[in-house]
């Protein structure tokens, strides 16, 4: 089992850049969490010093991993929040867990023009796979778009894009990886494939704000058209800071038809109605003989929402998913054109 001391000792014999004194004596390690056999961490520094710590942030991990016992590390470079944004994450606007309430967001990502989040409720539903796949459709129309893996404890974009290696730094930002003629940034290109996020609630929420706010999606002289998020399941932490960083255009929902799953897509519906994102319209996966059909298209009418289109339970689409390349063509690949000219029209792109 490893021993919290013997990790923090390792970290202290990591002298800190700014200081010179070990790391944990300097107090870098943020939310040091250590179970039986891993350990993680955030490090947080000014924009400016980020370049600084990229060294320090891989002799902590390599030194953690050469422990005896150690299976897996994760440690996360991060930039700090500024002062005001701190303040208003902080304002009573913040979303309570008791009651959702309309929080007041800071701007969106700077060169970012719209921003839409793909939110399931359930998880198993195959968000990920519409959020990849409809992010390049969008991108087939000719527009600027980057996609967002915000689940944090189970990130799967790098697997579905075929993207590896970690982002490089430039001004203190990251530069986001390039694949399907997409902008992509993952938790997963921050740390190792086998690593486990054992991260409570703030920590996963202080990824997701560095990888939104933190991130060179674009520049003034080209701006992205849209930033697609790809939410974990459920309505906990990432989406409440999701909703609380920037401003969001729209939603959509991704459900398979049986009414288990419709379920939790309602509880989705009804927080973005909540914190006022208007929901662009529910998708039906996964639709067939195994799961039926028309469920999700029957919610939509009772939530008084657009049903953006139906999805069939394909073999093409897990094995596209498996080699790391969205559809291109074939059936399934035009219904994803029509959903992504139906969502672009709601942005107004």
């Amino acid at each position: 089992m490893i021993d919290r001391a013997a990790v923090e000792a390792v970290l202290n014999a990591i002298p800190d850049p700014a200081t010179g004194r070990g790391l944990v004596e300097a107090g870098v390690p943020k939310g040091l969490t250590v179970t039986e056999d891993r350990a993680g961490f955030v490090i947080e520094v000014p924009a400016d010093r980020t370049a600084a710590y990229a060294p320090v942030r891989d002799a902590a991990e390599a030194a953690l991993k050469a422990m005896p016992g150690m299976a897996r590390v994760s440690v996360i470079l991060t930039a700090e929040t500024a002062p005001a944004a701190r303040k208003a994450s902080l304002s009573p606007a913040a979303v309570e867990q008791t009651r959702a309430k309309a929080p007041v967001p800071t701007d969106r990502p700077a060169h970012v023009r719209r921003v839409l989040a793909v939110a399931s409720g359930k998880g198993g539903v195959g968000k990920s796979t519409v959020s990849v796949n409809l992010a390049t459709a969008l991108a087939r129309r000719g527009l600027s778009v980057g996609i967002l893996d915000a689940d944090v404890h189970g990130p799967s974009l790098p697997t579905m894009l075929g993207l590896s290696g970690k982002p490089d730094y430039v001004d203190g930002a990251m530069v986001p990886h390039r694949a399907h003629g997409l902008k992509a940034m993952s938790v997963g290109l921050l740390t190792k494939a086998e690593d486990a996020m054992v991260w409570r609630g703030p920590m996963a929420s202080q990824a997701l704000t560095q990888m939104l706010t933190q991130t060179r999606w674009g520049t003034e002289d080209q701006p992205l058209d849209v930033l697609v998020v790809d939410l974990p399941p459920g309505t906990g932490d990432v989406q409440l800071t999701l909703i609380q960083k920037t401003p969001l255009d729209g939603a959509v929902i991704v459900s398979t038809p049986q009414e288990v799953a419709l379920a939790d897509a309602r509880r989705a519906h009804t927080l973005f109605q909540r914190v006022n994102v208007p929901t662009l319209g529910l998708i039906e996966n996964m639709s067939g003989p195994v799961f039926g059909r028309g469920g999700a298209e029957a919610e939509a009418g009772r939530l008084g929402v657009d049903f953006l289109g139906d999805l069939p339970l394909e073999a093409s689409v897990r094995e596209a998913g498996d080699a790391g390349a969205p559809l291109t063509s074939g059936d399934v690949a035009d219904r994803f054109d029509a959903i992504a000219a139906a969502v672009a029209q709601k942005l107004g792109l």
